[in-house]
Formats: C-alpha cells, structure tokens, sequence
C-alpha cells in the first residue's frame, strides 16, 4: 500500500511532520540520502568514543507551552524530550579587547549592563532595548497562521516591525547611533546566523536574540536523542525511514508530483516510491532543478531565486584532565572577537581567508547537562564555530587537497590560539581529540548546496513578504525546510508543525 506521505530526506521538520503524521494515523514513509537521520542536526560518533552534534549548539523556544514543547506534548513526549536552560543571567558571555558582556534574560537588566559600560550613551542603548522588543511582539503577530483581530489590538507593534522589512541589524544600530562597542557586543553571536550587522536582515537578529532571553535551552539528553525520539514515533505508528536513498528524480504527471526515484546506495540500484503527497525536505532550489524550474508558477520561481546561507568552518575537541569550568565556561556560550568591528572581522575571514585575528563561537555540551555524556568519563568537549567561503575551499579541496588541509590546520592554530591567549592558557596539551570540518564538509555530510549552514541567507532580501514557503504550485507537492520556512532548531520545530497543521487540520500551535 503506498504511503500517504513521501518525505524526501530526514531534516528535523520533516521528522517534526512526519512523527505529527505518524502520530495522527497517516502512513509516513522517509527517504533519507545520508547514513543518519536529522540533517544539520545529526550526531555522528569518532574513534568509537566521542559524539559530536554537526551543527546544533543550543536552542530557543523549548519552554513550557512555546512551539517545541506544544510539538512534544502533541506527540507525548514532553515528560521524555526535555531541556536544561541555559544559566538566565548570562546565556551568551560575549568577549571582545577592553569589553565584556554577559546577556541576561532580563532587558531592563540588559539595559543596566550596557548603560554601565556605556553611560554617555544610555538613552539611546534604552531606546534601541526597547524598540527590539516592540518589533519582537510585532513579528509575533505577523507570523502565520495570521489572525486579524490580533493585529488590529497590536497594530503598534505590528507597524513598528513593518517599518524594518528591508533594514539590517547595521541600519538599526546606525539609526540609533549606539556606539560602536556596543554594536559588537550585541551582535557578537553573529556565528548563530553566519552574517555580519551590514548583511543580517534586523528579523533575522531579532527573532533569535529575543528567543534566546525567553530562554535558552539544550536538550538533557542531548540532540542525538531528541532526533531518534521523533524517528522512533514514525517508527512506532507504521512508517519507516530508509537511509542511504538519495532522491535523483521526481515523477511529474499533469502538474501533479506523484513518486520519485531514488539511489539504494547499499543495493546499487534505482528504486521508485510512489504515494497520495510528497513532502520535499530537500533544499527548494535543488530539488526545482531536478523537477525543472519551468513546471512551477512565475511567483514560486521568483521566491526560489534566493542566495544561500554562507557556509562554516567547525572545530570538535576533546580534552581530559582540565575542567572547563575552571576557565569561566559553564551553561552558556562564549563569543570572541579580536576585532572592534564585526563587519571588518567577517571580511577578513570571508572574503580575504585572513583568520590571523579570529571572531568565533565557544561552546562546551559536556558542561550543559549530566543526565548522559557525549564522551567518556574524565573528558569534556568544547567546540570552536566561524564563517569559511565554500567557493574557497572547494576550489582548494578540488585543486591542492594538500593546500585544504594545511587551511585547515591554519584556522585551528588561530582559534587554538587565541583560545590559549584569553581563555585557557596551554589548552593544546589537554587536547586528546580534535577534528576539524570546512564548508566542503558540510556538503558532503549534509547534503547542503555550497555548504550552507541555514538554506537561503538571512539578508533582509530572503526575510521579506516574498520569502518561499511551504506551496509549490505542484499538485500534491510541498516544501518543507530551513528555506520554506525558517532555519534552527525551533524554527524548524515550527515549520513541520505548522504544514502539519494546514494539511491536517489539527491546530497545535495556532498564532506562534
């Protein structure tokens, strides 16, 4: 009997939607190219002892009755999937040269650490605190499904987020003229986005920022088991998960997809998966390829020409005999720059390959939870994230594999250094396992079109009213991933839940 919904690949929307599906008494069937299920959101394990999540390093939007938890409560297994928060009075610690700024939950108390550090300029630090947070309720009120009442009781803020559709977090910064200190210190999670302030689109930062001070979480038993929960729910209710089937080609009869081909890589041969609708988790713009661009509508051609997310550049280490916590880490991340201007930094690392004065990311799972450990007793792990130019590193992997490599190397002993210099003195020599991943690596793993770690790029251009969603203008056809809807773990929570919803018509989340 043929499923009633085929889903291409095994990204955490399409298991939040197929687990929904499953759960509600649909026949879910998964193709999945890769050797493991969750996308950016899988954990792979190294020399048979250390799991490393690929991607995901904390997450937003997991408190009681907000978007994850009502997906988990749906499935019965908000008792089971839970969460750590992140320490409330300061979840990301962020460190540049002469400053240093914790984030607190609190935005009047936000407003007290920057006027502190900035008291010339307190008015306008209050001011810009405050209109982050009218946008935020704003936004709120715009997302789908839209409910016009509630815009009309909120047209303030409502209006006062419309207003920014097309700024950048550097517009704003410019128009409330906050000093450049303190720009840096409050987009210096710009790894989260892989964006610098003059390219992020202003939702884009606020979005995730105010997220965050609601509440920032890691899972207790961390990711790997939040994504085999969801599979074991397909699993559970009657569907299945095939793994290293790769989709090569779309069936399309009168506008209407009604199966696909896949590549059985353990058989070697080409199967064909036929079923009443097909859910695309694959990127948009490559699956359209596949298919043709021709057979969809002008409209949806126009939002699936987007430009990708840049890619990224990982460092996965292990240490022993050193406790972490001893050296300021704990339930929070760290953020790092060497240089005063953020836009300059991400320049030089983007455009120029210069990682001589990095900015990067820090963040330490072992720290966020003890239910269960990603590494054997005695040892923790710590995790270094910048941006890296994939059209860079590829042209070095496809022409001088040993010129890639020693790249490698040179941005390791940057971080490493650096790392050595502010934070822990001599930190190599407790290094018992490193491993590094370059955008071509995210490429190869995931699945990802030019290594991009978020699908289309979170420029005010691809957050707009004209961003892709979920309609295809195929029959029987729909988008169902980071570009159709939005990037990270609840947003992608969100976007499986919310097409789960319009197909179904179970109301799980209503306006969130």
């Amino acid at each position: 009997m043929k499923p009633d919904y085929l889903i291409v690949g095994s990204g955490l929307s399409a298991l939040v939607f197929g687990s929904l599906m499953a759960k509600s008494g649909k026949k879910v069937q998964v193709l999945e190219a890769h050797e493991y299920p969750g996308g950016f959101g899988h954990t792979f394990t190294m020399a048979k002892k250390y799991k490393f999540n690929a991607q995901l390093h904390y997450v937003w939007d997991c408190g009681e009755g907000q978007t994850v938890n009502r997906v988990l409560k749906k499935l019965n297994l908000e008792k089971d999937v839970t969460f750590e928060r992140y320490d409330p009075n300061g979840f990301d610690h962020m460190r540049m040269l002469g400053y240093s700024l914790d984030i607190p939950s609190e935005s009047q108390e936000l407003i007290r650490r920057l006027a502190d550090l900035f008291p010339k300029d307190a008015d306008r630090i209050h001011k810009f605190i405050l209109e982050v947070q009218k946008t935020s309720e704003g936004l709120q009120k715009l997302s789908p499904p839209l409910i016009p009442t509630e815009l009309f009781q909120h047209f303030g803020q409502v209006s006062c987020a419309l207003k920014y559709l097309n700024s950048t977090l550097q517009d704003v910064f410019d128009k409330f003229k906050l000093p450049q200190e303190a720009q840096t210190l409050l987009a210096l999670q710009w790894p989260d986005f892989l964006l610098p302030p003059n390219r992020l689109s202003f939702y884009a930062w606020v979005i995730l920022f105010t997220g965050y001070q609601k509440g920032a979480f890691y899972p207790t038993k961390h990711f790997e088991y939040v994504i085999d929960s969801l599979v074991k729910i397909i699993e559970e209710n009657g569907g299945e998960i095939l793994f290293n089937h790769e989709v090569t080609n779309f069936l399309v009869t009168n506008n209407k997809v009604i199966g696909v081909q896949a590549k059985d890589a353990i058989a070697n041969q080409i199967r064909e998966f036929i079923a009443e609708t097909i859910i695309c988790n694959m990127d948009p713009k490559k699956a359209a390829q596949i298919i043709g661009a021709e057979k969809f509508s002008q409209r949806v051609r126009q939002r699936l020409n987007y430009d990708y997310s840049p890619s990224n550049y990982m460092v996965y280490c292990v240490v022993k005999d050193i406790d972490l916590r001893d050296y300021g880490f704990g339930k929070w991340n760290t953020f790092h720059t060497g240089h005063r201007d953020l836009n300059e930094a991400f320049n030089l690392m983007y455009e120029q390959h210069d990682f001589s004065n990095p900015s990067f990311a820090i963040t330490t799972p072992t720290l966020m939870t003890e239910e269960q450990r990603d590494c054997p007793e005695g040892c923790q792990i710590i995790e270094f994230l910048t941006v890296a130019n994939y059209d860079y590193f590829k042209h070095l992997r496809d022409t001088d594999k040993k010129a890639y490599n020693q790249k490698k190397e040179e941005i390791l002993d940057f971080i490493l250094d650096a790392a050595e210099k502010n934070y822990i003195p001599n930190l190599r020599k407790y290094i018992v396992f490193k491993i590094t991943g370059s955008p071509t690596t995210n490429e190869r793993f995931c699945w990802c079109p030019q290594g991009n770690s978020y699908g289309s790029n979170l420029t005010p251009r691809n957050m707009g009213i004209g961003r892709l969603n979920h309609k295809t203008s195929l029959k029987n056809f729909y988008f169902c991933n980071a570009s159709s809807g939005y990037p990270g773990f609840a947003a992608t929570f969100w976007t499986g839940a919310i097409l789960y919803q319009r197909l179904s018509g179970d109301l799980i989340l209503g306006n969130s």
